[in-house]
């Protein structure tokens, strides 16, 4: 009996996460599809790991840790102790549906996040909620006290970016959405598009990801739609000074 209960569980997250449908954006063409099948490598032609972090398929997933120790102890900064990596080959102007899960480690005051555009657009998680921050960090653009770091925690979601729009639902969890003017510019040199960053010596994992670019055109009431959202407005953040990236 139970587990036919556990099973029922995941088929029931499995299409909460499928039901994600497009609010801002329509899609057009599909520039990465992966499921992460197929154990080994990861395609480098799709992804980027970062600051020496160790990236690898397995057990169905798109699997990140930290960098080694030896890799640390040669570098002055950017030393790895959190898994990152990117996929360049998202759109600037797109839609991203993945799952993402954070394990182990510890929270800081810049990761975990999920961002899209190095720099650009990024949802910091704690413990205590999730926040939107855009140019750079510099600008707090929206926040949820629901979006909490928790370990363990698959998170399914769909972003979408259109000109200086953003918007980006978790299935059975809370709709992020927030206009800056940034986010219709080119990120800055490399690290573009969908980017992940784990908890200081923790884990990701990544599954069931797709990269559409969009057409010209909205939804079909989207503007009824973002009318919905709650109002936010923008905060100017004050940055920490990380004694160890």
């Amino acid at each position: 009996m139970k587990a036919a209960l556990f099973a029922l569980a995941l088929i029931a997250s499995a299409a909460s996460a499928a039901d994600l449908k497009p609010l801002l954006a329509q899609a057009d063409q599909i520039v990465l599809q992966d499921d992460f099948s197929k154990a080994g490598p990861f395609n480098k032609k799709q992804w980027g790991a970062r600051q020496g972090t160790q990236w690898i398929v397995e057990e169905g997933v798109l699997r990140g840790r930290p960098s080694t120790p030896e890799f640390q102890a040669k570098k002055k900064d950017h030393f790895g102790y959190e898994p990152r990596i990117s996929a360049p080959v998202t759109p600037p102007q797109f839609i991203a549906q993945f799952s993402v899960r954070f394990s182990g480690g510890s929270e800081t005051f810049i990761v975990p996040f999920i961002e899209f555009g190095h720099h650009v657009c990024r949802i910091r998680l704690t413990k205590n909620g999730a926040e939107l921050l855009a140019d750079g960090e510099s600008t707090r653009v929206a926040e949820s006290k629901e979006l909490k770091f928790e370990p363990g925690k698959w998170y399914h979601a769909l972003a979408e970016m259109k000109g200086e729009e953003f918007v980006i639902q978790f299935a059975d969890g809370p709709t992020l959405y927030a206009t800056h003017p940034c986010f219709a510019k080119p990120a800055p040199s490399g690290g573009n598009g969908l980017g992940l960053a784990g908890p200081k010596d923790g884990m990701v994992e990544l599954d069931n990801v797709t990269l559409w670019t969009i057409k010209p055109d909205a939804q079909a009431g989207w503007e009824a739609k973002r009318a919905t959202f709650p109002k936010f407005e923008p905060v100017a953040v004050v940055k920490k000074k990380a004694k160890n990236k």
